[in-house]
C-alpha cells in the first residue's frame, strides 16, 4: 500500500470542505484560496481548484463577482451563498461526528494495546 497515495486521497476527500471553510471568512480570489490551502499543507494546483469551484458554483454553494485589477485583467472573487453557508454548517456537523468516531476508534485501539 502506498502511504503517499493514501495521504493524497485523504486530503482530496476534505478539499471541498476546506474551500467552503476558507470562503466562509470572506470572498477570495483563486490564488488567495490556493495560498491558504498551501499554508495549511493541503496543497492543490489551479488545475484542481477551478473544476471544484465550478462544481460548487453550479451546485449553488458559491457565487462570484468580477473586480478590476491594477495588475492585469479583472479578477473573479468567490463567496459563499446562503445555500453554501447552510451546507457548510451541515459539513461542520458531519466533520465533528467523523472526528469523534475516529478518535473513539483510535482511543479504543490504544486502550486495548495497553491492556496486553
Amino acid at each position: 500500500m502506498n502511504l503517499d497515495n493514501t495521504k493524497a486521497q485523504m486530503k482530496k476527500g476534505v478539499l471541498e470542505y476546506c474551500i467552503l471553510a476558507i470562503l466562509s471568512k470572506d470572498s477570495r480570489y483563486t490564488s488567495d484560496i490556493i495560498q491558504e490551502l498551501k499554508e495549511a499543507k493541503v496543497i492543490v494546483v489551479e488545475g484542481t481548484l477551478y473544476p471544484l469551484l465550478t462544481r460548487q458554483k453550479n451546485a449553488g454553494l458559491l457565487s462570484y463577482r468580477w473586480e478590476e485589477s491594477t495588475q492585469g485583467p479583472p479578477r473573479k472573487y468567490y463567496e459563499l451563498t446562503d445555500t453554501g453557508k447552510s451546507f457548510l454548517k451541515e459539513l461542520d456537523n458531519s466533520w465533528n461526528d467523523l472526528v469523534k468516531a475516529v478518535s473513539l476508534i483510535r482511543n479504543k485501539k490504544q486502550t486495548l494495546e495497553k491492556q496486553k
